[in-house]
């Protein structure tokens, strides 16, 4: 054998109770699970690691991550890697690079620049979803990439290369362009279809379009993991509406960071799960994503109305240039709600600005808008248009209304997943970049006890690989993969905060993607064992 791990307490990803045993790992795969209790020979290899102490689980699968141009700017890739995700998925939120012509990838890396970066250091070599999974398979001068990742097919991007960024319905033509893309990513190894319904222009589009591509999805056995019109206002209608639309498609929904925010959805929780019980007693295929914090992570810009972002990037900036057009988008936001602020008024005291492209604007970071304003004796609508004007809509936001209660009552959901959501630009990021997975593990399975240690595992291993259709992951299993994490369940803890977000986890000594040591005695070897897992063929 390769790899034998001793004495390990093996967490399987199933749920079940855990159990005492030595692994052996072969040629990338699980080869032999020998339990304290079987009989005959304990397996030998040339590497032996000792697990006593140590809990051994399959990898962890981040369901929403945006790691897209990240995968293939950092070799070492620490902010996942050091949490024990050997699996993430991409294409999140109906924004990502594929599949793109000139025009649209020069709109989508403007709009999603404080996501991503701006892309100068990336060879965009590729335009197909196609190219771009080969493209991670080659990663660094051919060897890979840090941790294994699948895609979605954004819809957002999907809509641009059809039809621009025109608020209006879809013409037959360009609907039937739409579902040619759509089809033509998923043949290309895309495991579903994603939607930002509160980013433009992904947003324009209409339940009878997405319920047109999502046919398309459930042709190909793939699912659609939409974030949807509202997480504020109207946030159980929301929920309802992507369910509805899927189920009339035949198609399987996995729900993107399905949280419940803003003052007016304090405690509401039980009702969304009420919904999605009643759904999938009733047949629905329904999966679910979130992090285990309170406040989200966004752009800036993605607070707009929609009617502010038509035409795209340079047209966004015209509008805020202009006084009259400025105050109209103000009124919006601060009065009506603005769609993208989740139709409630926007409180600029809970809007933290997180990160920036230009470093002349550093001091923004780190305050909210409205401690900002008051420094300047203004008002924060004008600190805020300056900053996206300034930074050409760049800056990202940390928004600070959700809800503890609500958090713990949907991660304890059977059909949740955990996804980090983890936006890695900025000075000052998400802390849940660097630390979902292990909080998971430390402050809520261990200290809190919202799960058990085995049912956590489950949620961020086994259960999200069988909604990826992943027939060999996710589980500790005989013949499958070596995607593996060992952890101390006594020591496991994230190490980000919000004041120090880019803190590696501790508690977690060893990750294994496909047999090979990508984290070996707590520290980043040069491994690069990561591939683009490609959609399950029926």
């Amino acid at each position: 054998m390769d790899t034998v791990v001793r004495d390990v307490r093996v967490i399987d990803g199933s749920g079940t109770p855990s159990y005492r045993a030595d692994v052996a790992l072969d040629g990338g795969r699980i080869a032999e699970i020998r339990r304290e209790t079987d009989s005959g020979p304990r397996p030998g290899a040339a590497h032996v690691v000792d697990g006593a102490g140590l809990a051994l689980s399959p990898g962890f699968i981040d369901m929403h991550a945006h790691s897209d141009l990240a995968l293939l700017r950092d070799p070492a890739h620490a902010a996942k890697a050091a949490q024990g995700v050997t699996l993430e998925v991409i294409g999140q939120d109906g924004l990502s690079y594929a599949p793109v012509d000139d025009r649209t990838l020069a709109e989508v890396r403007a709009q999603i620049t404080g996501w991503n970066g701006d892309g100068s250091d990336i060879d965009f070599s590729w335009r197909t979803v196609g190219e771009y999974l080969d493209r991670l398979d080659h990663g660094f001068e051919g060897q890979g990439i840090a941790v294994n990742a699948a895609y979605l097919v954004p819809q957002g991007t999907v809509r641009m290369l059809a039809l621009g960024w025109e608020d209006r319905a879809a013409t037959p033509d360009e609907l039937a362009r739409m579902r040619q893309l759509v089809a033509e990513g998923l043949e290309q190894g895309a495991v579903g279809l994603s939607s930002g319904l509160t980013y433009t222009p992904g947003m324009y589009a209409d339940d009878a379009e997405l319920t047109e591509l999502c046919r398309v999805v459930a042709r190909y056995g793939g699912y659609y993991c939409p974030h949807h019109r509202s997480y504020g206002a109207g946030a159980l209608e929301a929920y309802e509406e992507m369910v509805g639309l899927t189920r009339q498609a035949g198609c399987a929904l996995h729900l993107a960071h399905a949280t419940m925010n803003f003052g007016l959805n304090k405690g509401r929780a039980p009702e969304l799960l009420a919904l999605l019980d009643e759904a999938l007693a009733s047949g629905a295929d329904i999966t679910l994503d979130t992090y285990p914090y309170t406040p989200g992570c966004t752009t800036l810009v993605a607070m707009l109305p929609s009617w502010a972002s038509e035409g795209g990037p340079d047209a966004i900036l015209a509008r805020l240039r202009d006084d009259a057009t400025a105050e109209r988008i103000r009124h919006v936001m601060e009065v009506e709600g603005a769609d993208g602020c989740h139709g409630v008024p926007i409180e600029w005291d809970t809007i933290e600005i997180s990160g920036v492209s230009d470093p002349a604007l550093a001091g923004y970071v780190g305050r909210t808008v409205t401690a900002s304003a008051r420094e300047r004796g203004e008002e924060p609508w004008t600190t805020a248009r300056r900053l996206l004007v300034q930074d050409r809509l760049g800056p990202t936001i940390l928004q600070h209304v959700g809800h503890e209660e609500n958090v713990r009552a949907i991660m304890r959901h059977p059909v949740h997943t955990g996804g980090s959501d983890g936006i890695l630009q900025g000075a000052k990021p998400h802390p849940r970049a660097y630390g979902t997975f292990p909080r998971y593990l430390g402050t809520y399975a261990r200290e809190l006890g919202v799960l058990s240690l085995e049912e956590c595992v489950a949620h961020l291993t086994g259960r999200p690989a069988a909604r990826l259709r992943l027939p060999d992951r996710g589980l500790v299993r005989e013949g499958h993969r070596a995607d593996l994490v060992l952890f101390d369940p006594d020591t496991v803890a994230a190490g980000s905060t919000f004041d120090a977000p880019r803190v590696l986890p501790t508690g977690i000594p060893y990750v294994l993607i496909d047999g090979r040591f990508v984290i070996e005695d707590g520290r980043r070897t040069d491994v690069l064992a990561g591939r683009a897992v490609r959609r399950t063929r029926l």
